[in-house]
């Protein structure tokens, strides 16, 4: 079975002040985190962004930009765009915001997809962007999309989406899906972690 990664890093990042994708965290961008906690899982891992983004990203790596008919339309756009880069059996989406994710959580989630597609919920709150898709839902994707639906989650209810819980695939749920909005995040990170030394 082909799997295949896609890397979201595509955002506008507005209340970051500047492309989340190379904000950095341990020495590392983000986006090389989301794809080191991807590869190990995936033939081949594929980062999707904005044109104006595509040339700054290592030359080595599979950059992509938004299909042309679905540019700027959020995160949909860039799952249909990644979908279309490769062809694949299922994809694993992950957004680049995310830098304490881990492979544990993506193995574990791996292993729990049998669906059309599958993502997480933890005490509640929904992450439809840690998903795996079926390839089989691209379809649906660019229907949606045509239809002028840019909502991820109503086009995962379509697809009967399968929820997992947050605290089935980490001992610690709410520190690697937290998603990184501004840097005092990142810096209240920092003082957490001293406080543990």
């Amino acid at each position: 079975m082909k799997t295949v990664g896609v890397v979201l890093a595509g955002g506008l990042s507005s209340r970051y002040g500047s492309p989340k994708a190379f904000a950095k965290w341990n020495g590392f961008y983000f986006y090389e985190l989301a794809m080191n906690v991807l590869a190990p899982y995936c033939d081949e891992v594929v980062i999707v962004t904005r044109p104006e983004l595509a040339g700054k990203f290592d030359h080595t790596l599979r950059v992509v930009t938004d299909l042309a008919e679905v540019a700027g339309e959020g995160p949909l756009a860039g799952i249909l765009s990644g979908m279309d880069a490769v062809d694949a059996d299922r994809y694993i989406v992950l957004p680049c915001d995310m830098p304490f994710m881990t492979s544990e959580v993506i193995a574990r989630l791996v292993e729990r997809h049998e669906s059309a597609v599958t993502a997480v919920v933890q005490e509640g709150k929904l992450h439809p962007l840690v998903s795996v898709w079926s390839g089989k839902a691209k379809v649906e994707l660019l229907s949606a999309l045509e239809s002028g639906q840019r909502k991820v989650m109503k086009v995962q209810e379509k697809l009967g989406v399968k929820w997992i819980e947050g605290i089935t695939l980490s001992d610690n749920p709410q520190h690697v899906l937290k998603n990184v909005n501004t840097p005092d995040i990142l810096r209240g990170v920092d003082l957490d972690e001293s406080d543990c030394r």
